[in-house]
């Protein structure tokens, strides 16, 4: 398996500076296998997110935490790995740029910051790019198994379920994991596969390239790429009769609305937000009307205490009481 990740990693190099990717390819390869995040930021050290800490990478690929040490990037640097992630062709990739990041081939997510320019109260272009985030997409095959048990019902449907977790602590990785065990089926509890409708508003769950989702979420799923909540919800009802829909970071009142929606449709949803506890959802207005209502009937509450994805618990949605897990 480490093999494989650090084949990931390697791939992800081409589309870097060659300077700074000749200095990555030197870091040791269990930061290889696990690395996150690659920084570029203009005239700062280069930067990686790894096993749930910050680190910089010095020029002969030694990993420390002293940022006087680290390899500086410079601005040459951000504009080749800019013309690589983008092939050399800005236009081609205006649309996505606007939404502040570029997708590459195998999902990877490319972050990008620099100077926002705006036209009619719209974002027009980011120009003067000064530092780019390149996340890396690793799947983890399997990471929700344990937890389909608590969402899967008799009758071949699901709980509404709401993953709560809060930043870098796998959330949407146990999402994709579990739209592609809805999708495939599950002999284990003779649950038949469901058509999953996929609202990808960040281009994080199905991490489509040219069309094709880089990530496997099974055969029964459709995907509505780069689009928000509300209208991907009456797209979806209208034209893909799904049987659940799945969106990633729930929160406005749109969003809000756009669930009930899917349940006058007699459509069952499955969903993440960021947060840390049920009580820390109340403090949000439209999250809260949601708990009052009973909305969701499983709550997964994700933490980091052993490790990115750790389940912290698991509730009952109408009792708000532990299931044992």
């Amino acid at each position: 398996m480490q093999y494989r990740e650090i084949g990931i990693y390697e791939n992800v190099l081409e589309y870097i500076s060659l300077e700074i990717s000749q200095v990555l390819k030197k870091i040791p390869p269990e930061f290889k296998a696990n690395v996150e995040e690659i920084r570029l930021r203009n005239g700062l050290p280069l930067n990686i997110y790894c096993m749930n800490s910050d680190y910089f990478v010095t020029e002969d690929g030694l990993i420390t935490k002293n940022k006087d040490i680290g390899k500086l990037v410079t601005k040459q640097d951000i504009i080749k790995t800019f013309q690589l992630i983008s092939n050399y062709s800005v236009y081609a990739f205006e649309e996505e740029i606007k939404n502040g990041f570029i997708t590459l081939k195998g999902g990877h997510r490319v972050g990008i910051g620099g100077k926002v320019l705006y036209k009619n109260n719209e974002v027009e272009k980011i120009k003067n790019i000064s530092s780019l985030n390149i996340r890396i997409a690793r799947e983890k095959i399997g990471v929700s198994n344990k937890l389909m048990q608590y969402i899967v019902e008799p009758s071949n449907t699901i709980y509404n379920t709401l993953i709560v977790s809060p930043p870098k602590c796998g959330k949407t990785t146990i999402l994709r994991d579990m739209i592609r065990n809805l999708s495939n089926g599950l002999e284990k509890f003779n649950f038949k596969g469901l058509k999953v409708g996929v609202i990808d508003e960040r281009s994080e769950l199905a991490g489509m390239y040219n069309g094709i989702a880089q990530h496997d979420l099974g055969p029964r799923v459709d995907v509505l790429d780069g689009c928000n909540k509300k209208d991907g919800t009456m797209m979806l009802l209208r034209a893909m009769s799904p049987d659940i829909i799945a969106m990633d970071e729930i929160g406005s009142r749109d969003d809000v609305e756009a669930i009930h929606e899917i349940l006058k449709a007699g459509v069952k949803i499955i969903a993440t937000v960021h947060g840390s506890s049920i009580e820390d959802l109340r403090s949000r207005k439209s999250l809260d009307m949601l708990i009052r209502d009973k909305i969701f009937k499983r709550y997964i509450i994700l933490d980091n205490s052993k490790g990115i994805g750790t389940v912290k618990d698991v509730i009952d949605g109408n009792s708000f009481t532990s299931i044992k897990y």
